[in-house]
């Protein structure tokens, strides 16, 4: 962690205070949108989790519990859930090890994202200000 400065500037601090606010805004906004299709806020991030995934055989559920920053054993209580829903798949490994499952959207699965991620990109676009403003140098200095 930085040492704390005494030169960050009155306009730094509100710059700050206006980022958070507007975050927490948009995550507030972002559980609304979750729970009017019938899901809670992690099972919105579980679905992104797996449709964003880069690797197209989709995550592990390690690498799940990584982008959800939670435990194995949470993030399988997790995916229970959502496949209850009949909006994930596992799937068994195909090659030598079978015990790697990854998981896939189903189609309810990928349409509930689809909608919520349309609304999101669109809210986002809101946040870019406030983002924008952090991209001219910060007149605090790093403490060595």
């Amino acid at each position: 962690m930085v040492s704390p400065s005494n030169n960050v500037t009155d306009r730094e601090y509100t710059k700050l205070l206006a980022f958070r606010a507007g975050l927490r805004r948009f995550l507030r906004w972002s559980e609304e949108q979750s729970a009017a299709v019938g899901l809670t806020a992690t099972q919105h991030q579980v679905l992104l989790a797996i449709r964003g995934h880069a690797d197209s055989r989709g995550p592990t559920i390690g690498e799940l519990a990584g982008y959800l920053c939670t435990r194995h054993h949470s993030a399988v209580q997790l995916i229970d859930r959502v496949e209850q829903l009949g909006l994930v798949a596992r799937n068994r490994g195909g090659g030598r090890d079978r015990r790697v499952v990854r998981l896939t959207l189903t189609e309810a699965g990928e349409g509930k994202l689809a909608l919520l991620s349309t609304a999101h990109l669109e809210e986002l676009q809101r946040l870019v200000p406030l983002v924008s403003e952090f991209a001219e140098p910060a007149s605090v200095t790093p403490q060595q």
